[in-house]
């Protein structure tokens, strides 16, 4: 079943909506796959396979507005924290529904993100992103490229955009 990225959020939802951030399920994937896709198109984040999402659901945060006992919520943003060594991770696949753009959900999903690296005390974070001065305002700073973990590459040299990448490496210590 194919989701339309209209379908995603629940069309009578009223704007103060709870919003509840919660860990992704699998019942969430095609949810997911749609406002990644969404973004994606525009070519403001790497599209992400359905395949990729279920192998990688338990890294994701979400949050979905308006869920309550008699009807499920729908997804108002999501983002990953992606284990890459044991003193690194990624934050990935960071994507807000249009309709719940400028609201604070990006930082309120990264800080979870966040949280979660230092409740298993992960000594650091970093993002690829083309929004350098969202990544600043969550306590990021910009770092070159050349400067990032081993890791890191293994992961990018399986990108279609390795050999012409033009996304900015962020990097936050929490230590």
């Amino acid at each position: 079943m194919t989701l339309s990225l209209e379908s995603i959020i629940i069309p009578d939802l009223h704007p103060d909506a709870q919003i509840t951030v919660r860990k992704a399920r699998l019942s969430d994937l095609e949810a997911i796959h749609e406002l990644i896709g969404y973004w994606a198109a525009r070519g403001q984040m790497l599209v992400r396979s359905r395949a990729l999402l279920s192998e990688t659901i338990r890294d994701f945060h979400l949050v979905i507005a308006g869920e309550h006992a008699e009807r499920p919520g729908g997804l108002a943003g999501v983002c990953g924290l992606h284990m890459l060594a044991p003193d690194l991770a990624e934050i990935r696949g960071l994507a807000i529904h249009p309709a719940f753009q400028g609201r604070g959900l990006g930082k309120l999903l990264v800080a979870a993100c966040e949280q979660e690296a230092r409740d298993i005390d992960l000594p650091a974070l970093f993002a690829w992103t083309y929004q350098q001065t969202f990544f600043e305002k969550c306590g990021f700073h910009r770092i070159e490229k050349t400067n990032l973990h081993p890791k890191v590459w293994s992961e990018c040299q399986r990108c279609a955009f390795f050999e012409n990448c033009n996304e900015i490496a962020m990097y936050r210590d929490l230590r």
